[in-house]
């Protein structure tokens, strides 16, 4: 399994279970990381269960509540589960971003900055976007040494933004 910590034996394991009697209807162990690819095949697998275990008459998906972890939700996933006639809820990645209550709270982004400066001794990183000027007229952008970057790709959307990425040799700007 790849991780960002490089190649390792190891298996995702997901379960379906029942909330009321905590059966486990659906279980499978995957030998990838992410949770999002696992969701479809998983939830046909359950709904082939359901029906063997119910052969008479065909189970009401509607009278079925399916939830699931912020790391099953995908644009995929979601077209999928409103398809599949489950009263289904997943929770999506931002939903602490808009919640005022996380808002000063520590998160897994501010703990990892606070590693990374004690790590380089309190050195901020060689560049922030301040650092670079973007002339939107000729649609280049320059950096502080005065070189011109060139544009790596023009659609980047990130929560809805549109973002060009530009790029330029560190050392003709490390100077």
């Amino acid at each position: 399994m790849t991780t960002s910590k490089g190649t390792i034996q190891g298996y995702n394991g997901i379960a379906i279970n029942d909330d009321k009697h905590q059966i486990i209807l659906q279980a499978q162990a995957w030998g990838s990381v992410g949770e999002q690819q696992t969701l479809q095949p998983a939830v046909t697998q359950l709904k082939q269960q359901l029906d063997k275990l119910n052969p008479q008459k065909q189970t009401n998906a509607q009278t079925i509540k399916f939830t699931a972890d912020s790391g099953f939700n995908s644009e995929a996933n979601l077209e999928f589960m409103a398809q599949s006639g489950f009263d289904t809820y997943i929770a999506d990645n931002q939903f602490r971003k808009r919640n005022p209550l996380f808002k000063e709270s520590e998160t897994y982004e501010t703990e990892q900055e606070k590693r990374r400066l004690k790590r380089s001794k309190g050195k901020p990183r060689l560049f922030t976007s301040s650092d670079f000027h973007y002339d939107e007229a000729s649609q280049t952008c320059r950096c502080q040494a005065g070189k011109t970057l060139w544009r790596q790709s023009t659609s980047i959307i990130t929560e809805g933004k549109s973002y060009s990425r530009f790029t330029g040799y560190l050392k003709d700007c490390k100077s």
